[in-house]
C-alpha cells in the first residue's frame, strides 16, 4: 500500500510538471506576435463576425504543407473575394464565382473552391449560418464535438459536387484526425485575452474542444508521455484532448500553442 502512495505521489508531481512547464509554453506562444506568421492571420484581417468565419474556414482549410504558401494562397482568395468573403458568399451569383475556375492550391482546385463557395451560401442562406450548424451537431449528437463535426460535414455536402471535393472535409466517423477544423473551431470558439483566437462562438464552450493534432503537436505529445497511440487519427485526438482536460478541464485546447511551438520551434 505504501509503495502504491508513493508512485500515485510521483505520478501527481510528473503531471504538475508538465503542466507547469506547458502553461510556460502556452504563454510563450499564445500572443499577438504569433499571429504575423500563421495561418489565423487571414481571419484577423476582418472586423465583421462572418467575415472572420469565412476567412478561417479557408484559411484552416488550406493549412497544409508549407505555412508560407497555404497564407498565401488564403489571401489571395480573399482578394478575389474583395476582401468581403461574407458579402461575396451571400450575394454572389455564377458569374462572380467563375473566376475561381483558376484557383489552386495543391490538390484543392477551382471545382472544390466554388463547391465550398457554393455550400457556405447554402449553410449562411438556409441553416443560420457556421456556427448554428456546429451547435445543432453538437446538441442533438453525444454532447461531442466529434458529432457536431460528423453533422456539419454532412450539412456541407448536402449541396451537389464532384466526389473528389468532399476529400477536403475530414470525417472523424471514419477515422481522421481533422486537425484543420479542430483547429479552425479553436480559433472562434477559445476565449482568452491574449489576441490569437477570437472567441466569437458563445453557443459552444472551450472545454467542449478537441486538441488539433498534426506529425509536429503529436510527436510531442507523445515525447511528454501526454499521447500513446501511434497513428495521428481519431483515437489519438481524444486520448490527448482526455489528458490535456486533465490539466485544464475549462481550456484544455490552450495547450495546442504549447505543443506545436515545441514541436515546430523547439523541435522537441
Amino acid at each position: 500500500m505504501k509503495n502504491l502512495i508513493i508512485l500515485a505521489i510521483r505520478i501527481s508531481k510528473l503531471i504538475q510538471d508538465i503542466k507547469l512547464s506547458l502553461d510556460e509554453k502556452v504563454k510563450l506562444y499564445n500572443n499577438a506576435h504569433f499571429i504575423e506568421k500563421d495561418p489565423v492571420s487571414i481571419p484577423h484581417l476582418f472586423d465583421l463576425k462572418e467575415d472572420i468565419e469565412i476567412a478561417g474556414f479557408f484559411a484552416a482549410t488550406f493549412a497544409w504543407g508549407q505555412r508560407a504558401t497555404s497564407i498565401n494562397k488564403a489571401k489571395e482568395l480573399m482578394k478575389w473575394m474583395d476582401y468581403s468573403p461574407y458579402e461575396y458568399i451571400t450575394q454572389g451569383n455564377e458569374k462572380d464565382f467563375e473566376k475561381l475556375n483558376n484557383f489552386k492550391h495543391r490538390t484543392f482546385n477551382g471545382a472544390d473552391c466554388i463547391f465550398f463557395i457554393r455550400s457556405l451560401q447554402n449553410i449562411y442562406h438556409h441553416h443560420g449560418g457556421l456556427e448554428k450548424v456546429f451547435n445543432y451537431g453538437l446538441e442533438t449528437g453525444k454532447s461531442d464535438m466529434m458529432q457536431a463535426i460528423i453533422h456539419f460535414r454532412k450539412k456541407f455536402l448536402e449541396y451537389p459536387h464532384e466526389s473528389r471535393s468532399a476529400k477536403h472535409l475530414p470525417d472523424p466517423g471514419r477515422g481522421s484526425s481533422a486537425k484543420r477544423i479542430n483547429l479552425f473551431l479553436r480559433w472562434m470558439v477559445r476565449k482568452d485575452e491574449c489576441g490569437v483566437d477570437f472567441g466569437i462562438w458563445n453557443s459552444i464552450r472551450p472545454s467542449d474542444l478537441f486538441c488539433p493534432l498534426d506529425v509536429h503537436s503529436g510527436r510531442t505529445a507523445r515525447n511528454l508521455g501526454l499521447l500513446y497511440r501511434k497513428q495521428n487519427d481519431w483515437k489519438a485526438v481524444e486520448e490527448l484532448t482526455l489528458n490535456l482536460r486533465q490539466l485544464d478541464p475549462v481550456d484544455p485546447v490552450k495547450y495546442d500553442f504549447a505543443l506545436f511551438g515545441l514541436g515546430i520551434f523547439e523541435k522537441f
